[in-house]
């Protein structure tokens, strides 16, 4: 008897250094917190965290511009453990911390001993990846651009499967610093980092 031939891989353009664990954990714990009973709609901080200045991640890069310092401004990206290496200060805690903080953070360590008055200012230079799970073309993790949708998130994926759920999805996204999951329409934003399942549906 032959061996069962193993499934295809995806042929679409996922982002770039694809983990195969990180994706199978985020897409475990969508799928866990989707086959959940009594499963409610995305409560009111879930949709408030898209309005919200943008919380910096493992996975982003940053372009760091110091006023007059060409051996300092440079694209830096956060590290696994959140931080990123910033030539005099060395590791610089970014994760959790929006923009304008990190200038802050930043102009204050040159401050001690290194710049009179650095100017610091910071741009997002490329986005952390979203995960898409269930029921699309081409699951997978692919690079998130600023003011995406649900919607622009599963044409990227190769558009629904046949038994998709049309109507609305489950996403879990981190709000500061919780794991949160809830369901949206397909016209709702998603965010960098974000894990998107769509289901199947039940008829």
């Amino acid at each position: 008897m032959k061996p069962a031939p193993s499934p295809a891989r995806p042929t679409g353009s996922p982002a770039r250094g694809f983990k195969a664990t990180a994706l199978l954990a985020a897409a475990m714990a969508a799928v866990t917190l989707a086959g959940c009973s009594g499963y409610q709609p995305a409560p009111r901080a879930f949709h408030e965290a898209v309005i919200q200045p943008y919380r910096l991640d493992a996975g982003d890069r940053v372009r760091i511009t110091v006023f007059e310092q060409d051996g300092l401004t440079g694209t830096y990206t956060v590290d696994q453990a959140g931080y990123i290496a910033f030539p005099l200060v060395g590791a610089v805690a970014a994760r959790g911390r929006t923009l304008q903080d990190l200038e802050g953070g930043i102009a204050g360590s040159l401050r001690q001993g290194y710049l009179r008055d650095p100017d610091v200012s910071i741009e997002v230079d490329r986005y952390r990846s979203f995960f898409i799970m269930g029921e699309v073309g081409q699951a997978g993790q692919y690079s998130y651009v600023a003011g995406m949708t649900v919607q622009n998130a599963i044409a990227i994926a190769g558009g629904f499967s046949t038994r998709a759920n049309q109507r609305n999805v489950d996403i879990t996204r981190k709000i500061n610093g919780k794991i949160m999951t809830g369901r949206v329409s397909i016209s709702d934003p998603i965010l960098a980092g974000d894990t998107i399942y769509i289901r199947e549906r039940l008829f």
